[in-house]
C-alpha cells in the first residue's frame, strides 16, 4: 500500500530512513567515528542545497533519482547523530567523567514514595572536589530511606555524597532488562541515600510550568477524595484522568491488562481524542463564521494543551497532544491533508526533540494504534455488510478495535507475553463507561465546588468505575480469558508483523504473491516456535539464580520444573526473578520446595541437602550441614556454599568430590573473598554467583 501511494504519503516515507539512522545511534551508541558521520551528515546537506541552486545548470532532471538517495541519506545520518548525542554519556561534561567528593542535583520529576522509600530521577548541576563546583550534567536516579525526605518536591536543589553506582543489568534469565529501560531514558547511574545523608540546598528551582502542573495535579487527586469514598475508585479516576497512578492497586492493574483495556488506565491519544471529540461538537457552532474555523481550532488547541498541563504534562498526553495540534491544524488549513502524513510530521518532531522515544512502549502503542486505525480499519470494516444504521455503528466501532488489536498484537506479545481472548466485547463495553468517566471527571474538577453539583458529578464518576471494574474482573474470569506465556524472539516478532501486513495488503490488493509471501512468513514461523517448544521439551536445565540475599535453583525437566528458594511464591523477587524463566520455558507444572524440605519425583530426588537430578548430585552447604568428619568422601557434581557456613576450600576438597564450586550470592563479602582466592590459588573449577549472570548447566 505504502509502495503503490508513496506519492500521497511522502513524509511516512522520509520518516523511514530517520527511524533507521536512530536505530543506528541506540545500537551503536558510542561509535568511534562518530565525527566521520558528523562530517559526512554536513557535507551531504551542503551538497544538496548546491545540488539544487544549480539544478537546471548542471541538468540533474535528468538523474531524478539522485535527489532521493541523498535526501534518504541525510536523514538516515540525521537520526544516527541526533541519537548520538542525545546519549548523555557522550557528553564530556558527563559527571561519571570527573572526580568529586559531592554531587549537586535538582529533582527533575514527581518524586514517588512507596512504603519508606521515596524515588526520583535528579539532573546534576555541579559535580564538588576538595570543595569547588565543577559544571557538569546528567541524570541520576536517587532512592532515599528517610522519613524527612518526603518534604521533597519536583525542582529542590539537593547535595549528596558523590557515591553513585552504575546500574546492575538482569543477572537471571527473562528477567525484565531494568538497566536498558533507564538507559532509554537517558539514566544509567542509581544512588541510595540513608538518613541525613543529603541537604537541601534550596527550593523550587526548577520550570515554574512544570512545578505548577505538578502541584496543580496534586491538588486536582486531593479534590477526587472529597467527593468519592472507594479508595479504588479514586486510583482509577486519578489515573484515567490526570495520569496519576501512585496508588493502583495490583488487582485493578491484572483485570485491565487480562482483558486487553490497559491502555484506558494510561492517559494518552484516546483520552485526548475524547476531549477533542466533545469540544468539536460544543464549538461546532463557530464553523459558520468567518476565520470561526480558525478560531475553534486554536481554543481546541489550547484546551487540550492546557488538559496536558493538569496531568502533569505526562509524556504520554503530550505525544498525543503534539499528534492531535498537528492533525487539526493541518484539517483547518487543508482538507485533503493525508492523516499518515501529519502523523509521520509528529513523530519526526517528537523523535528529533528525544530520539529514545522510540524505545518507549507507549510511544510505539500510540502510533501504531492510530496508523492501525487509518490504514487497517477501512479494510476490516469493508468485510460485512450490514443495512440496518445500529448494526453498522456496532460493526465500526467492533472494525476499530479489531484493527487496533490486530497492528498491536505482536508488540504486546513482545513485551507483554500474553492476549486477552475476549479483547472485543471489553473494549466495546468500555466505550460508554470510559467517556462518562472523562467528561464528569473532567467537569468535576474544573467546576468550583458547588455542594449539590460535586457530590452527583462525584457520585457519578464513582459508580461507573465501580461498575466498570465490576465488569472487567468478571470478563477477566471468563474461561479461557487469556493466552498466557507467549514468549517470541525478535525474528518471530518481525514475522508476525510480516504476516499482518502481507494478509491485510492482499485483502487490499487482491494479488496472489502477497498471498505466497504470508504463508512462507507463517511456516518460518511456525517452524520456529515448533522448535522452540521442543528444544525446551527435550532439554533439563539447573538453574543456579542471582537473586540478592535470597537463594534460588530451578531444577526444569520439559514442561515441569522444581524451584528450590527460600522465597513464597507470592513475593516481589521470585514474580521479578524467577517467574519469568519459567514462563519463557512455558512450565506447566511447578513444585516449589524449601531448603529444609524433602521432595520425591521421577526425575528428581531431595533428601536434605542432597540433590538428585536426573544423573547429576548437587549438594547444598549451608551453615545448617553438620561440620563433622566423613568415613569417605561424597562424590557431587556440583556443590553449592550458600546461608554463610564457616568453612573452607581445604575441608571442602578433603570430604567432597566434586566438578564445579558454586558460591551463592547470600553468603558474606569476607568469606566470597576468601573462598576465591583460595579456589584461585588450589586450581579449583568454582563459580561466582554475585555480581555474575546465573548460572545455566544444561543437559540433554
Amino acid at each position: 500500500m505504502i509502495a503503490e501511494h508513496k506519492g500521497e504519503i511522502p513524509f511516512v516515507v522520509l520518516l523511514l530512513p530517520f527511524l533507521a539512522g536512530i536505530g543506528l545511534g541506540i545500537y551503536f551508541p558510542v561509535f568511534p567515528l562518530i565525527l566521520f558521520v558528523e562530517i559526512a551528515f554536513y557535507s551531504l546537506v551542503f551538497v544538496f542545497i548546491v545540488l539544487n541552486l544549480a539544478y537546471k545548470r548542471l541538468g540533474l532532471y535528468k538523474f531524478k533519482w539522485l535527489g532521493g538517495v541523498l535526501m534518504h541519506t541525510i536523514l538516515l545520518l540525521l537520526g544516527w547523530v541526533v541519537t548520538i548525542n542525545y546519549n548523555e554519556l557522550n557528553n564530556k561534561d558527563h559527571f561519571s567523567k570527573s572526580k568529586a567528593d559531592y554531587l549537586v542535583v535538582k529533582i527533575s520529576n514527581e518524586p514517588k514514595l512507596s512504603g519508606d522509600l521515596l524515588r526520583f530521577t535528579a539532573s546534576i548541576e555541579a559535580n564538588v572536589f576538595i570543595h569547588k563546583p565543577i559544571p557538569s550534567n546528567g541524570n541520576l536516579l536517587i532512592t532515599i530511606k528517610d522519613s524527612t525526605a518526603k518534604t521533597l518536591y519536583y525542582g529542590d536543589e539537593l547535595l549528596i555524597p558523590a557515591s553513585y553506582q552504575a546500574i546492575d543489568p538482569p543477572f537471571n534469565p527473562a528477567e525484565f532488562n531494568y538497566k536498558k529501560y533507564l538507559a532509554n531514558q537517558n539514566i544509567h547511574y542509581q544512588e541510595f541515600l540513608r538518613h541525613h545523608q543529603f541537604y537541601v540546598l534550596s527550593r523550587n528551582a526548577g520550570n515554574p510550568i512544570i512545578a505548577y502542573s505538578l502541584r496543580l495535579r496534586q491538588q486536582l487527586v486531593e479534590k477526587l477524595k472529597r467527593h468519592m469514598h472507594d479508595s479504588e475508585a479514586i486510583a482509577v479516576a486519578s489515573t484515567l484522568i490526570l495520569g496519576y497512578k501512585a496508588d493502583l492497586s495490583n488487582d485493578v492493574l491484572q483485570a485491565y491488562s487480562k482483558t486487553g483495556t490497559i491502555h484506558v488506565l494510561s492517559v494518552s491519544g484516546a483520552h485526548v481524542a475524547i476531549l477533542f471529540i466533545l469540544l468539536s461538537l460544543i464549538l461546532s457552532f463557530m464553523d459558520r463564521f468567518r476565520y470561526g474555523k480558525t478560531i475553534k481550532a486554536i481554543l481546541i488547541i489550547l484546551i487540550i494543551w492546557y488538559y496536558s498541563l493538569l496531568t502533569g504534562f505526562s509524556p504520554a498526553v503530550c505525544r498525543a497532544a503534539v499528534m492531535i495540534s498537528m492533525v487539526i491544524i493541518g484539517k483547518t488549513y487543508s482538507k485533503y491533508i493525508n492523516t499518515l502524513n501529519i502523523l509521520a510530521i509528529s513523530a519526526f518532531f517528537l523523535l528529533l526533540y528525544d530520539p529514545y522515544f522510540i524505545t518507549d512502549v507507549g510511544f510505539q502503542l500510540s502510533y501504531l494504534a492510530v496508523a492501525g486505525l487509518i490504514i487497517l480499519q477501512p479494510i476490516v470494516y469493508k468485510w460485512i455488510n450490514i443495512e440496518n444504521k445500529w448494526g453498522d455503528k456496532l460493526w465500526a466501532l467492533c472494525s476499530v478495535s479489531i484493527a487496533a488489536q490486530v497492528i498491536t498484537f505482536p508488540l504486546s506479545v513482545f513485551y507483554f507475553h500474553q492476549f486477552p481472548v475476549y479483547f472485543l466485547i471489553s473494549n466495546l463495553f468500555i466505550i460508554v463507561p470510559s467517556a462518562i468517566i472523562m467528561y464528569a471527571g473532567i467537569g468535576y474538577l474544573l467546576l468550583p465546588d458547588i455542594p449539590f453539583v460535586s457530590s452527583a458529578l462525584g457520585w457519578i464518576l464513582e459508580k461507573s468505575i465501580l461498575i466498570m471494574n465490576k465488569v472487567l474482573s468478571l470478563i477477566e474470569h471468563f474461561p479461557y480469558s487469556g493466552i498466557s506465556k507467549i514468549w517470541i524472539t525478535n525474528f518471530e516478532y518481525l514475522l508476525l508483523y510480516g504476516i499482518i501486513i502481507s494478509v491485510f495488503y492482499f485483502l487490499y490488493e487482491q494479488k496472489a504473491w502477497l498471498i505466497k509471501l504470508s504463508l512462507t512468513f507463517t511456516l518460518l514461523l511456525s517452524i520456529g516456535i515448533s522448535y522452540a517448544k521442543w528444544d525446551s521439551l527435550q532439554s533439563d536445565n539447573i538453574v543456579f539464580l542471582n537473586l540478592k540475599k535470597h537463594t534460588g535453583i530451578i531444577f526444569k525437566t520439559g514442561e515441569q520444573a522444581v524451584v528450590l528458594s527460600d522465597l513464597a511464591d507470592s513475593d516481589k523477587a521470585y514474580r521479578y526473578s524467577i517467574q519469568p524463566y519459567l514462563d519463557s520455558c512455558s512450565i506447566n507444572t511447578i513444585y516449589k520446595v524449601s531448603q529444609k524440605s524433602n521432595l520425591s519425583l521421577s526425575f528428581l530426588i531431595k533428601r536434605g541437602n542432597l540433590v538428585q537430578f536426573r544423573n547429576k548430585k548437587l549438594l547444598i552447604f549451608d551453615k545448617q550441614l553438620p561440620k563433622a568428619a566423613l568415613p569417605e568422601k561424597i562424590k557431587l557434581d556440583y556443590l553449592f556454599i550458600t546461608d554463610n557456613p564457616d568453612t573452607n576450600i581445604d575441608f571442602l576438597n578433603k570430604y567432597y568430590d566434586y566438578k564445579l564450586l558454586i558460591i551463592d550470592n547470600n553468603n558474606s563479602n569476607k568469606l566470597i573473598a576468601r573462598l576465591e582466592n583460595q579456589a584461585s590459588v588450589m586450581y579449583v573449577n568454582y563459580k561466582t554467583l554475585p555480581g555474575n549472570k546465573s548460572l545455566i548447566i544444561t543437559s540433554n
